[in-house]
């Protein structure tokens, strides 16, 4: 029986400690580098990262853990960075992320405006490291790097930032949300299957598959994403409730209700899974983590 929280957690540290080590350790830390840790080594799921290392696990091909990691850290920077915009004034405007003050409130506004920018400066460097593209396929890693840059830019996340924030106090189509959340949550969870697909080598009839797997599982974590700012505990998730409909923002229980929404999210879970019937146990992280996005508490 496979054990995802002893998974994770296993996971989890091996991050941290890459993390950790990217950002360096002095005895006089730099006001910058102090504002990056706080967000960076704030905790929180560590999804996108653990995701990247289970596509290769499901591929099966070995791969060196180096530049698995590598791309593990760029793609967990390149959240945080987001995270640490988004609850800017400007922005969301929240007080709290993963239990602890936002970097605006820990720091201040311009302070954590440059920690967000550093961390996506970090990741490209990260992923431009010697020691990140030695002994692979110079062309393997093009492509992993453009997963995450097409990802994260304004034909992925950040569109879909733009596009919650126009739609503010406006009823979306429910396709138009779903092309919203697809690029806003989905992209950089698609490009963190992807990344780690591509570095094991999947071949394309496996990449599609994976690719499927991982439209759904980003949609579904949205979706439940949104019932948790309705119904879940601030306590557990380390951030407020209510606050999409405070903002006027459109989520998927104002739009459909929460019941409809709850349904809506196990579909598509299922449809994840359904997405790896041709693999075998070596995808099982990947199932357990798409049970989990929905069944998760925060």
């Amino acid at each position: 029986m496979f054990d995802l929280k002893t998974y994770l957690s296993a996971q989890r540290d091996h991050i941290d400690r890459e993390l950790d080590a990217w950002l360096g350790i002095s005895e006089s830390e730099s006001l910058i580098v102090a504002a990056m840790r706080h967000s960076l080594m704030a905790g929180g799921k560590r999804l996108r990262p653990v995701l990247c290392l289970a596509a290769a696990e499901a591929v099966g091909n070995p791969v060196s853990r180096g530049p698995l990691m590598a791309a593990a850290c760029a793609l967990e920077m390149v959240h945080t960075y987001s995270l640490i915009h988004d609850d800017l004034p400007a922005m969301d405007d929240d007080a709290i992320r993963r239990g602890r003050p936002t970097c605006h409130v820990a720091f201040d506004e311009p302070t954590a405006i440059l920690a967000g920018d550093a961390l996506l400066t970090l990741a490209f460097e990260v992923l431009s490291a010697p020691k990140a593209v030695d002994g692979m396929d110079l062309d393997r890693w093009r492509q992993v790097v453009h997963e995450l840059a097409s990802a994260a830019g304004h034909q992925g996340m950040i569109e879909g930032q733009m596009r919650d924030i126009l739609s503010e106090n406006s009823m979306l189509s429910p396709e138009s949300l779903e092309a919203l959340h697809r690029l806003k949550t989905g992209a950089l969870i698609r490009a963190a299957v992807r990344m780690g697909a591509l570095l094991a080598g999947a071949p394309e009839s496996a990449l599609d598959v994976l690719d499927s797997y991982a439209r759904h599982l980003g949609l579904a974590f949205q979706v439940a994403d949104d019932i948790l700012n309705v119904k879940g505990d601030p306590a557990l998730m380390g951030k407020a409730a209510g606050t999409d409909a405070a903002r006027g923002k459109n989520t998927y229980p104002a739009l459909l209700g929460l019941d409809a929404s709850e349904a809506l999210a196990v579909r598509l879970k299922d449809r994840a899974l359904q997405a790896l019937a041709s693999f075998g146990t070596t995808a099982e992280p990947l199932r357990a983590i798409a049970v989990y996005a929905v069944a998760r508490h925060r």
